[in-house]
């Protein structure tokens, strides 16, 4: 299934997306599927951030290069740290740069979204916890990242964590090809399998030392290439099945 949220008559709503029509659902879909037969086109429709979640947890240079074009080591466990649920936007919104800094930089992620409560997963259960997966761009302002010497102000300022544009259901991660684009022109490049520490591996880590809820969601790193981008600028953050996340920097 391929789940989104929209607007629908002013109030957000989670919708069935089934070609280029989304049937309005009833309640949140992680609770079960209830349909409520109100259709409209998607390019009719104003597409919102997928998920509501309670916190974003992030993985940490888990793909080799880009923690070398960084100049880190690379760690023996998961890097774990939060974003701000303040910083979500959904397909479509401006990522807006904040005058505090003077660096902005891309970084496309595969997301996975948690479907019910996981407390001390098993790397061989993770799967019966995920909801499904989607696209993210933890968005980073990179001067204050290094010089705060930790990293939630520069992951969390307001529109820093754009998601979407949906929520597959029926997708599993193995060697697919996530891409960002800045005007058409590819700034990273990678496959999923190259990833240091897998999904199942991250659930299990991150359940082990907080409890997800259903709809957070774990953003599970970003390969090499990471660039700067600026005013007017459209970034495109892409992965094999999942489609494209498309938002605009003001």
């Amino acid at each position: 299934m391929r789940i989104v949220r929209f607007l629908l008559d002013g109030q957000s709503s989670y919708g069935l997306l089934t070609g280029n029509e989304i049937e309005a659902l009833a309640g949140n879909p992680m609770n079960g599927i209830s349909k409520t037969g109100r259709k409209q086109l998607i390019g009719d429709s104003r597409l919102l951030a997928p998920v509501q979640p309670s916190k974003v947890v992030c993985i940490g240079m888990n793909y080799s290069q880009h923690a070398a074009e960084l100049g880190l080591d690379l760690p023996e466990e998961p890097t774990v740290f939060l974003k701000a649920p303040s910083a979500i936007v959904g397909p479509g919104a401006s990522i807006v740069v904040p005058k505090q800094t003077k660096r902005v930089e891309l970084e496309v992620e595969l997301v996975v979204v948690i479907g019910k409560e996981a407390r001390r997963v098993r790397k061989d259960e993770a799967d019966d916890y995920i909801f499904g997966y989607t696209i993210a761009n933890d968005v980073t302002a990179r001067d204050l990242q290094f010089e705060d010497q930790q990293w939630a102000r520069s992951k969390s300022f307001d529109s820093f964590c754009p998601i979407g544009p949906w929520i597959e259901t029926d997708w599993q991660p193995q060697n697919q090809r996530l891409e960002s684009r800045v005007d058409g022109s590819v700034r990273q490049a990678d496959t999923i399998d190259r990833m240091i520490h897998s999904v199942p591996e991250i659930v299990a880590y991150v359940s082990e030392n907080m409890t997800l809820l259903p709809g957070d969601v774990i953003l599970t790193g970003t390969p090499a290439g990471i660039s700067e981008i600026r005013s007017g600028e459209l970034v495109e953050c892409q992965i094999d099945g999942l489609g494209t996340l498309l938002n605009q920097v003001s």
